[in-house]
């Protein structure tokens, strides 16, 4: 029997039409890789069978996240709810657990009971698609790749911060801000017993010109975390290279270093510069509003 490296196939990521086609052909692959037939119940339209997170994996993704009792965590594939529980259990968060296959979501209301949580470890049946991600400040996933590739664009319209871990699989061209690689001697799929844990810290949208006092200006690109751009006056002073993690913008360049937090005001975004050095030490506790075409008039 050939076993597959991802939870339940939810019910919107259920092959139908063209997906069933493309579901087909990469279950044959797989198949044909261990040189084996797919099994009925591996079929095309059939759920993928359920494969449990191992207890050292759920603590890793626990931990690269950084959880803890202010948190709220949604667990999308729960499965039999071993990730909520734990967040739960050893951090004090609240969780969900949104898992299609109902048996499973009793099971797992079944173990938060036994395990002293089920105040706050709540498992609903419910298509992951159908699900509001926003209240959470924490997404864990074991799911298809090509899953994973659908949620992102809806991920990165999550409040800026949250963080998102994915067991094994990524997220294409949005590469990880961090990955842990474990030993998983017991791991019931792959050759090489390894667990790969994934984090991405929602990035907040900086792009655009920014314009301060004086004339001072700001023109960041970004693409997911990545951020370039332009710092300077009545001229530009200094190519900036750097990241976004939630809402913190970190550049550095020729003209020293400059740290800025995406901040409301007064009901706009404005850009907080924290610290700065080098050239940009006028800039510090400068506060930048968002322009609007080539040129900042304020």
């Amino acid at each position: 029997m050939i076993t597959l490296p991802w939870r339940t196939l939810h019910a919107s990521a259920r092959p139908t039409g063209p997906r069933r086609a493309a579901l087909a052909t990469l279950l044959g692959g797989l198949a044909l890789a261990v040189g084996m037939a797919c099994p009925a119940h591996a079929q095309a339209g059939d759920e993928v069978p359920f494969i449990t997170t191992p207890d050292n994996v759920t603590l890793a993704m626990l931990e690269l996240a950084k959880v803890g009792a202010q948190d709220t965590l949604i667990d999308l594939g729960s499965g039999d709810g071993r990730i909520v529980i734990t967040a739960a259990r050893r951090f004090g968060a609240r969780g969900l657990g949104v898992e299609i296959v109902p048996d499973l979501v009793l099971r797992s209301r079944e173990n938060a009971v036994r395990a002293g949580v089920a105040d706050r470890a709540e498992f609903r049946e419910q298509d992951l698609f159908k699900t509001d991600l926003s209240p959470y400040s924490v997404i864990t996933m074991y799911l298809l790749p090509e899953v994973n590739l659908q949620l992102r664009p809806l991920v990165l319209r999550l409040r800026p911060g949250t963080r998102v871990v994915s067991h094994d699989w990524d997220m294409g061209e949005w590469l990880p801000d961090r990955t842990v690689t474990l030993d998983v001697p017991d791991k019931a799929v792959g050759r090489d017993k390894l667990s790969r844990v994934h984090l991405w810290v929602v990035p907040a949208a900086v792009e655009g010109l920014w314009c301060g006092p004086g004339g001072a200006q700001l023109r960041l690109e970004r693409r997911f975390q990545v951020v370039q751009g332009r710092a300077g006056g009545a001229r530009d002073l200094a190519l900036a290279h750097g990241r976004v993690e939630g809402s913190d913008l970190h550049l550095s360049g020729p003209g020293g270093e400059l740290r800025a937090r995406l901040v409301e005001g007064g009901g706009k975004p404005v850009l907080r510069v924290l610290n700065s050095s080098g050239t940009w030490q006028a800039w510090r506790e400068v506060t930048f509003q968002q322009g609007s075409g080539e040129v900042c008039k304020i």
